[in-house]
């Protein structure tokens, strides 16, 4: 168990201030030089003459990503790497753009227009495999004209009829884009998709952080700056700002984007706000700022829910068998997720060892939470050491949800609900919990832990920071943290705190104040769940007739 320094809560990129300071703007990387996979897969795929036919590429599928494909065609033929050959980008293949058309008059063809597969030919077409999809009728004779089968246009008329249509043989090599749904969906309309018909390209979305690798992670950003005309970074503080913003966008302090979508988003947007001037930290925060304020409407409302009352969520106090979680909300037609607390608690009462999971009964809890709590129990009976069932039933549910609940985030927060409800201790409330738990006690990463933090930190800002407010996480999360400036100056000044744990054992002390397990005389958890079974036990083994139960109630001795 460790309390964390606001240090942890953000990036550190101090060793590379040299690097950065020492830029020079007109040194320049593309986004190929950045994907030695995709670079040697596209001159592969060029070598092989006559077969494969297919190069599928794992991607972003939209017009920005194929046409980085296309100019990375161009440039290795600029720089003789590949013999110059036509590369095409279509956003279409009906049948009459790929082969073109032909009129017909008195039987005779008096006029060829050429399609795409004319213009193409010796060289290569660029396509999405989501065209494919929504095109199954032209697909068979585009595959077969691509494996070299002699194909005809397609008549401008169809009430003119000719005996002998003209065919042509092309020599196309096709590049299929999609990300890997797409590729999979294509998979399963096309098996031939699976074989040694194509090879495989992958683009990569990020790269790791090191100092060789940080040189030319500048002189790509120099790249996308210098491609789409936008002012350069003004200072050692604006490249740092940047760099801890791509170490939030791949939720890793040690991995920077590629995305060039994500790069020309931001710098554009900040170049609004420094006036077409070199683009500072600050000219960056506010557009990042702006863009919130655009988009936090739902947010906010979630917010203000928890705020007036319509949602409970408790940050002073302490409960028995109730625990503040986190999630992450995504919802659909929203461009980004939200991070919100949630309410999870337990219940027991006399049973047969059941843990019912309301979610999961209710069906709007998803396989990985079915899984995530049948490991927390496993982990907890291993812990009892029971020679018999649990002599308790429990139910486990998340308050005041109403839509599904996926993923084992909350395995460990779902722990410390049923622990307390077994050990009657009460939980502080002023303390958030994610993780979560194998069958061994050890506590695991979880994804959108930024989010997660950033909004039970708005609930506690909101309500009034008591200085004992805080997160309990994964230590292995500590290093996908890139917190808003706002968080990690609390963290700083002690209002607000994270706790970094690595198993059960560390977890539960912090939300309890007293320790899991231990030596015989200390009080512990488990001992008080022992304790609490074995009085249960003896109570079972009294008399218990149905007559005894009446002169109970009645009084009678």
């Amino acid at each position: 168990m460790i309390k964390e320094s606001w240090q942890s809560a953000t990036p550190n990129f101090s060793q590379y201030e040299d690097i950065l300071s020492q830029n020079d703007p007109d040194s320049r990387l593309s986004f190929l030089d950045l994907q030695p996979r995709l670079k040697s897969s596209i001159l592969h795929f060029a070598q092989m003459e006559s077969f494969p036919r297919f190069l599928l590429v794992n991607s972003p599928d939209n017009f920005i990503y194929r046409q980085t494909i296309h100019n990375a065609y161009l440039m290795l033929m600029n720089i003789g790497e590949l013999d110059r050959a036509p590369v095409i980008t279509s956003e279409s293949i009906e049948l009459e753009d790929l082969f073109g058309q032909y009129q017909v008059e008195n039987g005779h063809v008096v006029h060829n227009s050429q399609g795409l597969l004319d213009k193409a030919d010796g060289g290569y077409l660029i396509i999405s495999s989501n065209l494919i999809l929504a095109n199954p009728r032209a697909w068979p004779k585009l595959k077969a004209a691509v494996l070299g089968n002699a194909c005809s246009g397609i008549s401008s008329d169809s009430r003119q009829v000719i005996e002998s249509p003209p065919t042509k043989n092309y020599d196309i090599k096709l590049i299929v884009i999609g990300d890997r749904m797409q590729l999979g969906d294509l998979d399963l309309f096309d098996a031939d998709m699976r074989t040694h018909l194509c090879l495989f390209a992958e683009v990569e979305l990020d790269t790791k952080l090191n100092s060789d690798t940080l040189i030319s992670y500048i002189q790509y950003i120099n790249g996308v700056i210098d491609d789409y005309k936008l002012p350069k970074l003004l200072d050692l503080n604006a490249w740092s700002f940047l760099l801890a913003q791509g170490a939030r966008e791949t939720e890793d302090q040690e991995r920077m984007p590629l995305c060039p979508i994500w790069h020309r988003t931001l710098l554009s947007e900040a170049a609004l706000i420094s006036n077409g001037q070199a683009i500072s930290k600050s000219d960056m925060q506010k557009a990042l700022a702006e863009r919130t304020y655009r988009q936090e409407y739902l947010p906010q409302r979630a917010l203000a829910d928890i705020l007036e009352g319509q949602v409970i969520i408790e940050t002073q106090g302490e409960r028995v068998g109730q625990v503040n979680g986190l999630t992450v909300i995504e919802v659909p037609g929203h461009p980004v997720i939200y991070g919100e607390p949630a309410r999870i608690s337990c219940v027991i009462h006399f049973g047969d060892g059941d843990i019912a999971d309301v979610e999961r009964k209710a069906e709007l809890g998803g396989n990985l939470h079915a899984k995530g709590m049948m490991i927390m129990q496993a982990f907890l009976g291993s812990a009892l050491n029971l020679d018999d069932p649990l002599p308790f039933a429990a139910s486990i549910v998340f308050e005041q949800s109403y839509s599904e609940v996926d993923g084992d985030s909350a395995s460990l927060a779902e722990l410390c609900s049923l622990v307390s409800a077994l050990s009657e201790y009460p939980i502080n409330q002023q303390i958030a919990v994610t993780g979560a738990v194998d069958q061994f006690g050890r506590v695991q990463a979880v994804g959108g832990l930024n989010e997660k933090i950033e909004g039970f930190f708005h609930i506690c800002q909101h309500r009034g920071l008591t200085g004992n407010q805080g997160i309990v996480l994964p230590k292995t999360n500590l290093k996908h943290l890139s917190l808003h400036h706002d968080v990690v100056e609390a963290i700083k000044n002690d209002q607000f705190h994270l706790w970094s744990v690595e198993s059960v054992d560390q977890a539960l002390p912090i939300i309890f104040g007293k320790a899991f397990r231990g030596d015989e005389e200390e009080e512990t958890i488990l001992k008080k769940i022992s304790e609490r079974i074995e009085h249960f036990d003896r109570h079972e083994s009294a008399p218990c007739s149905l007559l005894n139960k009446i002169k109970s109630l009645l009084g009678i001795h």
